[in-house]
């Protein structure tokens, strides 16, 4: 089978065009490696690019993606953790500042995982596993509701992030890092349709559209 032509064709157009502008950057991180200040946990849909949401370069975001932009709680239990080692490496190695959990408007994995929400399993044999991660998030919403929303899935999308920064204090050197003021967390959903993006005040964890410029939005 041949590579797809699509990709091929933009890798072209990349060469040609966003390469040549960031040649200098390029040439700069092969040379002394990254150093982002950022981390953010996003989604692995197609439609949710991070690097083209807030405008970033080449080295400015240590991006992880995932279903349904899910951190498991921290486990020391054998086994594959690509998530778990990749947000180890960004703290531990890279010393980001910001860890940045961003959901986003008609996820997949929330919608999955509430039209299955009695049998997750029925969903797949290795996404239903993931989004079991989700029924903490489903059990706090039932029995104190944080957002006054008559739309079930954004507020489900709005606990899935809670839950994530959550269960990132249950590393323990998130902890350190947090403790020692060298790593914030943040909660942030983006709407794809509308373009906008909306941060979760840490006092009372709801969601508030965030402005181009905004002090809460660049700090």
């Amino acid at each position: 089978m041949t590579f797809p032509a699509p990709l091929l064709e933009g890798y072209g157009r990349y060469l040609n065009k966003g390469f040549v502008r960031y040649k200098e950057t390029h040439e700069r991180l092969a040379v002394y490696g990254q150093k982002p200040d950022v981390l953010v946990i996003s989604c692995c849909d197609s439609r949710v690019t991070p690097e083209g949401i807030f405008h970033a370069g080449p080295g400015e975001l240590f991006v992880v993606r995932n279903v349904a932009n899910l951190v498991p709680p921290y486990e020391d239990s054998q086994g594959q953790h690509g998530t778990s080692a990749a947000i180890e490496f960004a703290v531990n190695g890279l010393k980001v500042k910001h860890i940045v959990v961003m959901g986003h408007g008609q996820c997949g994995g929330v919608k999955a995982f509430r039209e299955n929400a009695n049998d997750p399993m029925a969903t797949g044999e290795f996404i239903g596993r993931w989004i079991k991660l989700l029924e903490p998030a489903a059990i706090a919403m039932a029995c104190m509701p944080v957002d006054k929303s008559d739309d079930p899935q954004l507020a489900m999308e709005y606990a899935g992030i809670r839950q994530s920064l959550k269960n990132l204090m249950t590393f323990p050197f998130i902890v350190r890092a947090v403790q020692g003021e060298a790593l914030t967390l943040h909660g942030a959903w983006f709407d794809i349709g509308s373009g906008e993006l909306r941060l979760m005040d840490p006092e009372n964890e709801r969601f508030e559209q965030a402005l181009p410029g905004d002090l809460k939005a660049g700090a």
